[in-house]
């Protein structure tokens, strides 16, 4: 909420009238580009509410109404209903993310060399290490990336070309349950419904109810630092 009233003040009313132009309106100077980033963070504020097109006319509206000093509705009456609105449009995206997770699940438990675990996992080997496992109390260092079931990227150390290294015990249970099952030098692809992953809430990149998709490569079983 802060953002978004920040924003009344920041912005003028023509950004939100009406859309640039085609081909206008590229950030070119270091404050457009700092201009541009405040309606980046502003869209992610606003994803919460799982709009449609026509709903963020609505939010464009508003906005340009708030600079004019002409707002279509009194904020002190309708400001307190917000939170009972992001609370349904969280469960609406929870309902749809479970929904088409599930069937995707299925379809990867039903691949070759798939194992669906008791918790619901899928855990698919897609090429043999020869090392040691790990252990839940053990550090471990991969490579991995994470993917919506979309195939939207959220988190890669392939990206940062630098290997993750942590306790295997303070991940997502998808993460300390499937990377035992590895070996060191393997590559993996796990599965995780939301239960073992983010669950209903998720966070800022991963919608609440969603399924991962992660590419695992166990490089390493990381001795524990020397004690002093």
């Amino acid at each position: 909420m802060r953002l978004l009233v920040l924003l009344f003040v920041l912005l003028p009313a023509a950004t939100f009238a009406q859309a640039p132009p085609a081909g206008s309106g590229v950030p070119q100077t270091d404050e457009e580009k700092t201009l541009y980033a405040v309606g980046l963070a502003m869209q992610r504020s606003l994803r919460q509410f799982d709009l449609s097109p026509a709903e963020l006319e609505f939010i464009r509206r508003a906005l340009a109404d708030a600079q004019a000093g002409k707002p279509a509705v009194d904020l002190d009456e309708w400001g307190p209903k917000i939170q009972a609105l992001v609370n349904a449009r969280a469960e609406r995206v929870v309902a749809r993310e479970k929904d088409a997770s599930a069937a995707y699940l299925t379809k990867a438990a039903a691949e070759a060399n798939a194992v669906r675990t008791e918790s619901g996992i899928v855990y698919i080997e897609t090429a043999a290490g020869a090392g040691a496992g790990p252990t839940a109390a053990d550090r471990v260092k991969v490579h991995y990336r994470g993917t919506l079931i979309n195939g939207t990227e959220f988190d890669s150390s392939y990206s940062r070309n630098e290997p993750a290294v942590f306790p295997l015990g303070g991940v997502i249970r998808c993460w300390t349950e499937g990377v035992q099952r590895m070996k060191v030098g393997g590559k993996a692809r796990l599965v995780c419904p939301s239960d073992v992953a983010y669950g209903d809430r998720g966070n800022e990149a991963i919608p609440g109810g969603a399924a991962l998709v992660f590419e695992i490569e166990l490089l390493e079983i990381v001795a524990a630092p020397a004690a002093n």
